[in-house]
């Protein structure tokens, strides 16, 4: 590290220096789970899920730089770059750089440098996504019909698999006592629930209208989306929204629609075709009453 700067300073130099390298992003993704001394045995195991979705953006293309034969999305690249920020800013002052923290999501991350839980990860993790997500929303509107739309099922995703953790009535009601399992980060099973790669292509950009995606979406992946998070969305974002905590997020939700870049009168996508495995799905995993759904 470099004395006489800020942590802040020093955390935008290091994403400077990725910022046209997908390769060099995942990297430097990498070493933040290494602490500012390259020694950090109880954060590594949550190195798992961040550099495992960060694979999947590697392999669409999405991280490429705008000057590239085929461009990456400006708006996945802003979203990356704020993550590696705020994770990089959270090394930098827990390393001695001085500060302070330039914004709450930092602090967040300070918290899980502190005490490396699941639940505190992912108050870091998805408080530097749903930031960047609001920022950047224009970005977002700039995209095609089919992007903005997995805009969505990502954030959906993210989110879900944090009330897993942190309020597992909420995310499975009847099978509360197993969600805080399935949503772990360091056992690999997030991945369950944010893989994406049965659904969207790994390509950018995104070809065809929604529908003709929503067409190969089968089995599983099906199931979660329609089955089980659709039905408690509006009490996820309203959780979420206090959990990291981001009111920002409850113009993202209307009427337990996703509308972040998203038309609210298009919401006919998000209401699932009937089959007797959804009704079954319904029927056994029935939304919680109350968003304050807690542990």
């Amino acid at each position: 590290m470099t004395s006489g700067v800020t942590a802040a300073v020093w955390a935008a130099g290091q994403v400077a220096r990725v910022r046209d390298d997908p390769a060099g992003r995942t990297a430097l993704m990498g070493r933040c789970y290494s602490g500012p001394f390259g020694r950090a045995p109880r954060h590594l195991p949550f190195r798992r899920a961040a550099l495992s979705f960060m694979g999947w953006q590697v392999r669409r293309g999405v991280l490429r730089p705008e000057t590239s034969d085929r461009p990456g999305s400006p708006w996945w690249r802003a979203v990356n770059e704020r993550i590696l920020r705020d994770g990089c800013e959270a090394v930098g002052l827990s390393g001695g750089l001085p500060g302070p923290a330039s914004s709450p999501t930092v602090g967040s991350w300070l918290s899980f440098v502190a005490r490396p839980t699941a639940r505190a990860w992912y108050r870091a993790h998805n408080g530097s996504v749903v930031a960047a997500y609001l920022d950047h929303r224009a970005l977002a509107e700039a995209e095609n019909e089919a992007e903005r739309f997995f805009l969505n099922v990502v954030l959906c995703r993210v989110l879900y698999a944090h009330a897993l953790v942190a309020a597992p009535r909420l995310s499975l009601g009847p099978l509360s006592p197993i969600a805080p399992l399935l949503g772990d980060p360091r056992l690999g099973m997030t991945g369950i629930f944010l893989q994406l790669s049965r659904v969207l292509p790994d390509e950018y950009p995104l070809r065809g209208p929604v529908r003709s995606h929503l067409e190969r979406e089968i089995g599983f992946g099906r199931l979660l989306d329609y089955g089980v998070i659709v039905p408690r969305l509006q009490q996820l974002y309203t959780w979420s929204a206090g959990e990291l905590p981001a009111p920002g997020l409850l113009g993202c939700v209307r009427d337990g629609a996703p509308v972040y870049a998203w038309p609210y009168e298009d919401r006919g996508v998000w209401e699932p075709r009937p089959s007797p495995a959804l009704r079954l799905v319904h029927r056994a995993l029935p939304p919680a009453r109350s968003a304050r759904s807690g542990p």
